[in-house]
């Protein structure tokens, strides 16, 4: 597999909103777009980027934007390319459901994105899965002097773990992985060893994100917007469970099923890359009811 660099380049970094930086990740793969949030005794920064000299660059990106202010680290979901710098930083947090996510399947992820080859193995080189300095239950809301940053864990969807930052005063919303512009949504289906996204659950997430009403929406992937970001992603996901659910019950094959929905889907998003994850959005799909209601969080 030969895949990009998956480099980030803190030189891109834009102000979304006042104090609010985004360093984007300008459509390459395995790359996240990262959050910097600016308090006037605090910065919190919103993922790493894929392994150890990402996570520097990072790091001395956000230290010169600190000045002296203390920095703390948060991660949206355990997935390498999000978490697998948090070494670097002087203090990691994150919520109970991600740490064990980190702590149960952190090094079979680790192998896997290893796998791939090339520069995304070297990136992970001298790589190891990281310990949060702080786990903590419920929402956890940081004081960063003069501004309130809301960690919010959501309930299963794209992984059990997902967690959306809230900047309040200034509107913004990180999403992680649960929202990408300009591809199928990531389904992390990987039977035997990982089956925990759930496609019914994240569909309840996306509407209770739609309704919190953001005014700018930072997704794990892809481009910055508003509300739509949210809604666009919410009615994908729709699309992709009724198309699959409508053949499920008949007689019909899993790949035939597959077949059937990729050619549904990519002809009504025709510019979408990542085709690869309808099949495995289909596999969960057709293992799920629906039991939106128990995914719920208060």
């Amino acid at each position: 597999m030969n895949l990009p660099d998956p480099l980030v380049r803190v030189s891109g970094a834009v102000e979304v909103a006042a104090d609010v930086l985004v360093i984007p990740n300008n459509h390459v793969g395995l790359v996240p777009n990262i959050g910097v949030v600016c308090g006037t005794e605090a910065v919190l920064v919103v993922d790493t980027g894929l392994g150890a000299d990402n996570a520097a660059e990072v790091l001395a990106f956000a230290s010169e934007v600190a000045r002296g202010r203390r920095l703390l680290l948060t991660t949206t979901h355990f997935h390498p390319e999000h978490a697998f710098g948090a070494s670097a930083f002087p203090s990691y947090l994150v919520n109970r459901a991600q740490a064990d996510e980190l702590r149960h399947k952190g090094s079979g992820y680790l192998e896997m994105f290893r796998g791939f080859g090339g520069a995304v193995a070297d990136r992970l080189s001298g790589t190891e899965v990281p310990v949060p300095d702080e786990v903590f239950d419920g929402v956890r809301t940081l004081d960063l002097g003069g501004r309130v940053v809301v960690l919010r864990p959501t309930g299963r969807g794209h992984t059990v773990g997902d967690q959306v930052v809230e900047v309040p005063d200034a509107g913004v919303l990180f999403t992680g992985d649960l929202a990408e512009t300009g591809q199928f949504a990531i389904f992390p289906w990987f039977p035997p060893h990982d089956t925990d996204v759930s496609g019914v659950g994240w569909i309840g997430v996306m509407d209770r994100l739609i309704a919190a009403g953001p005014r700018v929406v930072v997704p794990g992937h892809g481009t910055t917007g508003g509300p739509e970001v949210l809604e666009g992603v919410r009615d994908y996901l729709r699309e992709l469970r009724d198309e699959t659910w409508r053949r499920r019950d008949s007689a019909m094959e899993v790949e035939d099923i597959v077949a059937e929905v990729r050619a549904v889907l990519v002809e009504r998003h025709p510019e979408w890359v990542g085709q690869e994850w309808i099949e495995l959005g289909v596999g969960c799909l057709c293992s799920e009811v629906d039991v939106r209601d128990s995914f719920s969080v208060d």
